[in-house]
């Protein structure tokens, strides 16, 4: 694609106002949640969506997560449930997207669904975040803002280093808070964990009174972030490893020397707040091999691990 200008952006109430009228005018605009940084886009544009594809590199069967200031929002484009009320009043404005039916009114790019029936929704927490979607006024399709397949980015410098000249639009609003994507809950049958992330399926288990379905990658593509190589870096990646080999760059969890530790303490939620720019900083370093320590497959590490995985298979 022609390399187009990027703006860097700060975080003020005339670069938010700027950012708006670009998505208004069919561009893209990055732009942080608390998860990571989105590629943002007018979700009921089809150029505009279908340049988040071109700028990625996006396989076209892979489905976007729209964004939405509040909940009437989200009542304006999907068809509601008790069930997603409850979801919704507990943990929106948060790190949780719902897969619901698609209203057949509802002004969504069909390219935003990749020919699905439903549609994948949140409203996120982080402040600029919300500052855009108020100024905007509807709804932000928008993945991470990263190349496809590549490391999720957490910081605005992540996102310069693989979209600049891609993209129309860089808000900075410095480092992203959870650090992993959302968790996707898809509530169009019985409640089913699509991807996990912030919000655990403990947390939602609690939340529903009943237990969460566990999706199978045989499943097919039923949400955003289910192709198998995702989040990867250009290193190959080892994973669970118990000692380091020569040459590799050693990416450590709790009381381990390594060239970076994603939490010392052995703290999940400090690891996923830092695993994507741990990654990144290895990466850049240069080395073939990226060797990982075993993470807790509970609570947020499964979200940890789910990356992880991705981000290690064969590509």
């Amino acid at each position: 694609m022609a390399e187009i200008s990027t703006q860097n952006l700060g975080s003020g109430d005339q670069d938010i106002a700027q950012a708006a009228t670009i998505l208004r005018q069919g561009g893209l605009v990055a732009f942080p949640t608390e998860t990571v940084y989105g590629l943002g886009a007018d979700a009921s544009n089809d150029t505009a969506v279908a340049r988040i594809y071109a700028a990625k590199g996006r396989p076209s069967f892979n489905p976007l997560i729209v964004h939405v200031a509040d909940i009437q929002a989200a009542k304006r484009l999907v068809i509601w449930s008790d069930a997603a009320d409850q979801v919704a009043q507990a943990v929106w404005p948060g790190p949780l997207t719902m897969v619901l039916p698609l209203r057949p009114d509802a002004t969504v790019s069909k390219l935003v669904s990749a020919g699905l029936s439903t549609l994948a929704i949140r409203v996120p927490d982080a402040p600029l975040a919300r500052d855009l979607l108020r100024a905007f006024d509807g709804g932000i399709a928008a993945p991470s803002a990263n190349r496809s397949g590549r490391i999720s980015p957490t910081l605005a410098a992540h996102v310069q280093a693989d979209l600049t000249g891609r993209i129309d639009a860089i808000l900075d609003g410095g480092a992203c808070s959870v650090g992993v994507e959302s968790t996707i809950l898809g509530l169009k049958d019985r409640p089913t964990l699509l991807r996990p992330g912030g919000i655990t399926v403990e947390q939602l288990t609690q939340i529903l009174g009943q237990p969460i379905a566990l999706r199978h990658d045989d499943d097919g593509i039923t949400a955003p972030g289910q192709t198998l190589s995702h989040y990867a870096p250009r290193a190959a990646v080892r994973l669970n490893a118990q000692t380091w080999h020569d040459g590799e760059a050693r990416l450590g969890f709790g009381p381990v020397a390594c060239d970076l530790n994603l939490s010392e303490q052995g703290d999940l939620i400090e690891a996923a707040a830092n695993l994507f720019a741990h990654l990144h900083a290895l990466d850049k370093g240069g080395a073939a091999h990226i060797a990982v320590s075993p993470i807790p497959n509970t609570g947020l590490g499964a979200a940890i691990n789910d990356r992880l995985i991705r981000a290690a298979a064969d590509r």
